[in-house]
């Protein structure tokens, strides 16, 4: 199963370095990362994606809570969360396929944020299931003289936050 932890964790040099190789030296996978100061400048605030099952997902948060740079840890998984990931696609979309291409975005609410004489980047925030459905969306048409061809993606990984009053802090 798939998980989303938030972790709060001292805001200096090695620290990161410290959490992904707990992950590197126990074999566990990071599906994505981001990592970024905080409003104080002395924490930074990281939420990885990683997937297991509940025993091996408590091996993690309890390996993690070891680090003496980890300050605090939230499984977003457990309770109600919103997530949300930036992607930026770019897709060879000639002749026909361009309208196709230009609808789905509608669709999925995507913004066209350039174009050329043969390709569209488009750039969608969500969840990470909804930017999965949109790839798949515009590469799996029925009729394949309207599928649109993906050049290069770019995801930013998973950010959440718990739902009101619900927090990570000191």
């Amino acid at each position: 199963m798939r998980r989303i932890l938030a972790v709060l964790l001292e805001n200096e040099a090695g620290a990161l370095s410290r959490v992904v190789g707990l992950f590197a030296q126990r074999n566990y996978n990071i599906e994505s990362l981001t990592v970024a100061p905080t409003e104080d400048p002395t924490l930074s605030r990281l939420t990885l994606t990683t997937s297991g099952d509940e025993g091996k997902i408590q091996q993690i948060i309890k390996h993690l809570d070891r680090l003496i740079e980890v300050v605090k840890i939230d499984d977003l998984c457990e309770d109600s969360h919103i997530e949300r990931e930036l992607m930026l696609i770019k897709v060879l979309a000639e002749a026909d396929v361009r309208q196709e291409v230009k609808r789905s975005a509608d669709i999925f609410r995507g913004q066209i944020i350039d174009v050329s004489a043969d390709t569209y980047t488009i750039q969608l925030v969500g969840p990470s299931e909804k930017l999965d459905a949109f790839i798949h969306a515009i590469t799996d048409s029925a009729h394949a003289e309207n599928q649109a061809k993906v050049l290069e993606v770019v995801r930013s990984g998973v950010s959440g936050i718990g739902r009101g009053h619900r927090i990570l802090a000191l």
